[in-house]
């Protein structure tokens, strides 16, 4: 049975456009059907939707929390014109990244602050068009960023749900998103050698409350860890979250499957 690419980003700068059509037929061989590709900012909206005049590859809109201070004030009026193109099956990537240090000019405090009100302003738009939302969050150390995210997620969840996606914490923070209604995403990082505690979090997962993911042009799995990641190697993730959970490949794809129709509203655009 095939696999969904949950999250990717086709328009990096590390694609060549001509590359592409070349790129989604190797993820076609390799068992990976649909491709999701997010925005990060405005400045690639427009590649990711032509990308989605593809039948593979659904995109979703929004502004990565490293951009959020190189974002006009009028953004979400802007994306909000997207959100009925049927292309777009989710808002995102969103979310707040505590890993970075603020911009020039910009404190730590105002600038996890403005990702927090984007955030938020992301869940608005959401519930206002009917999607759900793509959720990145990552620490330097601790867990603060996904507390935080979490909190707000909260403040929504009655109305729409999050993936927390490339998701890296241990199975106690992901209960508490699958219990709010979310779900969780697994990439590459899953396979590395190192990555016991991501593979006990994904082994206790149930079925059909988790994706699988590439973050291509990032974090490739095992055997390909260090070069450029593509959409076709997720199917190396799901093999090895197969093993991991002791399911029969076709099962593990089964119930992601679902899971991906049912967030990205896949089954209602002819995918």
């Amino acid at each position: 049975m095939p696999v969904t690419d949950s999250h990717c980003h086709l328009a990096s700068h590390r694609f060549d456009v001509a590359e592409i059509p070349g790129l989604l037929d190797r993820a076609t061989a390799a068992g990976v059907h649909r491709v999701v590709t997010l925005a990060t900012c405005l400045g690639d909206l427009p590649r990711n939707l032509e990308l989605a005049r593809d039948p593979r590859v659904h995109a979703c809109i929004g502004i990565h929390p490293c951009d959020v201070t190189n974002s006009p004030d009028d953004a979400f009026a802007r994306l909000a014109t997207h959100t009925g193109d049927p292309r777009v099956c989710a808002i995102g990537e969103t979310g707040l990244d505590y890993y970075h240090p603020a911009p020039d000019g910009w404190s730590d405090d105002h600038y996890h602050a403005r990702q927090r009100d984007f955030l938020r302003r992301h869940f608005e738009l959401a519930v206002s068009s009917g999607l759900n939302v793509v959720v990145h969050t990552r620490d330097r150390r601790g867990h603060a960023s996904f507390e935080d995210a979490l909190a707000i997620y909260h403040e929504f969840a009655a109305t729409t749900r999050a993936v927390f996606h490339c998701f890296a914490g241990p199975w106690e923070n992901a209960g508490r998103v699958i219990a709010l209604g979310g779900l969780v995403s697994f990439g590459g990082t899953s396979t590395f050698k190192s990555a016991d505690a991501i593979r006990e979090t994904l082994a206790r997962c149930p079925a059909g409350s988790f994706m699988l993911e590439t973050d291509a042009p990032y974090l490739a799995p095992e055997p390909y860890r260090g070069s450029r990641n593509e959409p076709a190697y997720t199917a190396a993730t799901a093999a090895r979250a197969a093993t991991v959970r002791g399911e029969s490949p076709e099962k593990t794809a089964a119930h992601t499957e679902s899971a991906c129709d049912g967030f990205f509203r896949l089954e209602n655009r002819g995918a």
